[in-house]
């Protein structure tokens, strides 16, 4: 007998059908004398919806009430998939963050999950019971509803696996396990059969939309051992390990992209020993993430300085910026949201030179403008036009021999 916690998103929720299929995946580790915690998302869309709203009535609406409306979409999702379960003749019961619970700080919309208490879950796996969280959601310091960021779902259920000493955590999608790329935008991505803790986490980062960052980080820490795989087919999933279980290891395992970059530029910033303190420390107090940061040379004592944030945060971090304007003392603000971050992964990059050099290369023979770079041990990413991102990616996956066979539709289409 196992423990398992299985996770399911917002495609695998979508409607009522799609959660009485979720009930019968239930029932059947269930039935194959499992002890099973589900965790699930809102139904697709409803996140978005309830986002846009909150938006409309102010793009600088206060985060604490923004979580208490977009925390009500995973309260549903839990009790239909309640009802559903028991309607298949499983002992189930919905359960909300702070009913766990599930104890995260104070940074609403993104708020990291401190502890969780596992013993009242465990109590109730070992009763019989089906416990059904609401990913995403938690309790903060005051009491209030906390939300943790986009994907949190994948971080309250990695979170949850580790409370309740999980054997493993099966993240079920829409997609039946993790590829090279994204198969949508390249047909010939190959399915991995397993990916390294650290590459994933890397992968995560720079925008692929299989795992959330914080979940794979959190999996990595506790060794939590994930599986991702599909809602709507009963295939082989792909296996998050550690990096000792790889057989092979490729010089690049993948290649991600994000559209949801913008990037900042502080025009003839002074060039003074504080300065970046003065800028980057005002948008990390209002939870803004800085990612891509670019320092050009000075030149009559002053310096132009390049980052990009979430396109989400891009009202927020300008209302700092421009509310530090005296302080810093630049003399321009530009935003740019039209633009997106491709990037390269892979172990193998530790130990080979030259892989930079073949992206940029890559790049270069089709035209496309590098605007920022930046670099990790085993991770390259570059900051281009946004028109260019299917482009760029497709170029680079076959520049590093990651294309697969043609699908067959494809081929037969010819």
């Amino acid at each position: 007998m196992a423990r398992i916690v299985m996770k399911f998103g917002g495609t695998s929720v979508a409607d009522l059908d799609r959660i009485r299929n979720v009930a019968a995946r239930v029932a059947r580790e269930v039935k194959a004398g499992h002890e099973v915690a589900v965790v699930v998302s809102a139904m697709s869309g409803v996140t978005n919806q309830l986002v846009k709203w909150c938006s409309e009535l102010s793009p600088l609406h206060d985060q604490a009430e923004y979580d208490n409306v977009v925390a009500t979409g995973e309260q549903v999702t839990i009790g239909l998939t309640a009802i559903a379960l028991q309607t298949v003749g499983v002992h189930a019961r919905s359960w909300q963050g702070w009913q766990v619970p599930i104890l995260t700080d104070a940074a609403h919309g993104k708020a990291r999950v401190e502890s969780i208490e596992g013993d009242r879950l465990i109590a109730a796996m070992h009763a019989g019971q089906v416990p059904v969280v609401a990913g995403f959601q938690g309790v903060g310091p005051d009491g209030r509803v906390t939300t943790l960021g986009r994907g949190g779902s994948d971080l309250s259920a990695v979170a949850l696996a580790a409370a309740v000493k999980a054997d493993r955590c099966d993240i079920y999608t829409d997609v039946d396990g993790i590829y090279t790329t994204d198969p949508r935008m390249v047909p010939r991505a190959k399915k991995l059969e397993r990916i390294a803790y650290e590459e994933m986490l890397e992968l995560a980062s720079v925008g692929a939309k299989v795992l959330q960052t914080r979940s794979v980080e959190l999996a990595m820490k506790a060794r939590v051992r994930v599986q991702v795989l599909s809602s709507f087919a009963d295939l082989p999933g792909s296996l998050v390990v550690d990096e000792d279980e790889i057989v092979e290891q490729p010089l690049v395992t993948g290649v991600a992209y994000s559209r949801d970059e913008a990037k900042v530029t502080l025009r003839r910033v002074p060039d003074r020993p504080g300065i970046a303190a003065g800028v980057f420390g005002p948008l990390a107090e209002a939870n803004v993430n800085v990612d891509m940061i670019v320092q050009n040379v000075g030149a009559d004592s002053t310096t132009d300085m390049t980052f990009t944030v979430g396109r989400a945060d891009l009202p927020r971090a300008r209302q700092v910026l421009e509310d530090h304007r005296a302080s810093i003392g630049y003399e321009a603000l530009l935003a740019d949201p039209a633009v997106a971050k491709i990037s390269i992964v892979g172990i193998g990059m530790r130990s080979h030179a030259g892989v930079a050099a073949t992206m940029f290369s890559t790049l270069a023979a089709k035209g496309i403008n590098i605007q920022v770079i930046s670099t990790s041990e085993i991770k390259t990413s570059v900051l281009v036009g946004a028109d260019y991102t299917e482009l760029a990616v497709r170029a680079l996956h076959t520049a590093y021999g990651l294309d697969g066979p043609e699908p067959p539709a494809a081929a037969e289409g010819k």
